[in-house]
């Protein structure tokens, strides 16, 4: 075992990784994105892992949400306002029915990136390196854009830059008021059944905010109620990438990755003494790890030790992404594990990627119902074993596809506005209806 640096990683094996056809292309670019600015701070990624910590004891539930995967084409100032708002929507929804802060975690300024099960795709006998995420290479299936391109890592640099300052001025400079409540509803979920729900919240928030006023109380000087704090994270799955944005805190001298609030590994490269759990174990940012139904207490317990072996509350996230069933077998073992050895982490529950399916006519899809019943098991395993659901991991749009099936809406016609980059996601209006489901649940329903 070698000391930890931010290179340490390379003395490891590294899943998931690129085959780049000019190493010194590679250097180049990984030069350049070192040599930029920090995307986010240090001070940033601590104040997350202390409303983390809130999660942990449950008196707070995070909500992370956003892309699948970030496109390159798919940029624009209202892309990521229209983004920002059907979160700020739901996180409204769960925090007027749970009476709990809202940890808001988007997938956004950074997710572009994908692992994949294989390393090639075939179609009609032709056999290409398989798209990986803008940040590699494109998904048109041919061989020059399936080159995978280090000037892309660069591309994802200045457009996560870009989105984030935007972000930032949405959420700190008015925007994300609460008496811009009623903004936030789009036009064509406004006049869904799950709009008009809403709708009927921001009401009582917007009586229950002039009833301060008239009592004397001066809103005007509550940060609280004027701006949001909002993160970014992404999967940690580029490791040149999130080296070449690593950086030393001036303040501690520790070492923080300056590419996210808070990155996750995934279940296809949580080895333990593998290159992606290598790095995340020296970067002091608040991490999480995706558990799949094959998970074990022992690997749990491995996990915590590599990741979390201070037993920092906030430090480390378990997401569980197992389907209801495998939850609810799996799921309570786990949680003693954990539970018994004194680590404090946050579990979330990621309701997508186990209920993923393809159709008879080759479209990836996934049932509302289905992603509704996982996190009713998750929530009913955690009562049932004395401990806090801590948040959900959702992957969903502003816009109106037709990718996942059901929901308020019914959508049962794929094909009508159907865009997925990889795998499908939730709607606006399906995202908002999820968060009414889940705010029941929040309340003991």
């Amino acid at each position: 075992m070698t000391a930890w640096s931010p290179s340490s990683w390379q003395h490891h094996p590294a899943q998931q990784q690129p085959e780049w056809p000019d190493a010194s292309e590679l250097e180049a670019s990984l030069e350049q994105v070192a040599a930029m600015p920090p995307l986010v701070f240090a001070g940033e990624a601590r104040s997350l892992k202390e409303a983390l910590a809130e999660a942990a004891q449950g008196r707070a539930f995070v909500l992370q949400a956003g892309d699948c995967a970030e496109a390159f084409g798919d940029f624009s100032a209202d892309a990521i306002r229209d983004k920002l708002k059907i979160i700020l929507q739901m996180a409204v929804v769960l925090t007027y029915a749970s009476g709990l802060p809202t940890v808001k975690l988007g997938r956004i300024a950074g997710q572009f990136a994908k692992p994949r099960s294989s390393s090639q795709e075939e179609v009609g006998g032709v056999a290409l390196p398989s798209f990986r995420g803008h940040a590699v290479n494109d998904i048109a299936f041919e061989m020059g854009s399936r080159r995978a391109d280090p000037s892309r890592l660069l591309r994802a640099y200045h457009q996560s830059a870009a989105t984030l300052n935007l972000i930032r001025a949405l959420t700190k400079g008015g925007y994300a008021d609460l008496r811009q409540i009623h903004t936030w509803n789009q036009e064509f979920v406004a006049h869904s059944p799950q709009g008009r729900r809403y709708e009927a919240i921001a009401h009582h928030i917007d009586q229950a905010l002039r009833f301060m006023a008239a009592c004397g109380i001066d809103l005007s000087s509550d940060s609280h109620l004027h701006q949001v704090d909002f993160y970014i994270s992404h999967e940690a799955l580029l490791l040149g990438y999130e080296q070449a944005l690593t950086r030393r805190d001036s303040l501690t001298g520790e070492f923080y990755s300056c590419s996210a609030h808070l990155l996750w590994v995934g279940e296809r490269t949580r080895q333990p003494h593998g290159a992606h759990v290598e790095y995340l174990s020296g970067v002091r940012n608040p991490i999480a790890c995706k558990l799949g139904p094959t998970a074990t207490p022992s690997d749990v317990l491995e996990l915590c030790e590599r990741l979390d072996p201070q037993c920092e509350p906030g430090r480390l996230s378990f997401i569980t992404r197992m389907g209801a069933e495998r939850l609810q077998e799996v799921l309570p073992g786990l949680l003693k594990a954990v539970g018994d050895s004194g680590h404090r982490v946050v579990w979330i529950c990621d309701p997508m990627h186990a209920n993923t399916f393809t159709t008879p006519s080759g479209v990836k899809t996934r049932r509302v119902t289905d992603i509704l019943s996982e996190i009713k098991a998750f929530f009913a395993v955690h009562r049932a074993c004395g401990t806090y659901p801590g948040g959900v991991h959702l992957e969903l749009t502003h816009e109106d596809v037709t990718e996942c099936l059901g929901g308020a809406e019914e959508v049962s016609d794929l094909s009508t506005r159907y865009r997925a980059l990889c795998d499908p996601v939730l709607n606006a209006r399906q995202a908002l209806g999820l968060a009414f489901e889940i705010s029941d649940l929040l309340q003991g329903g």
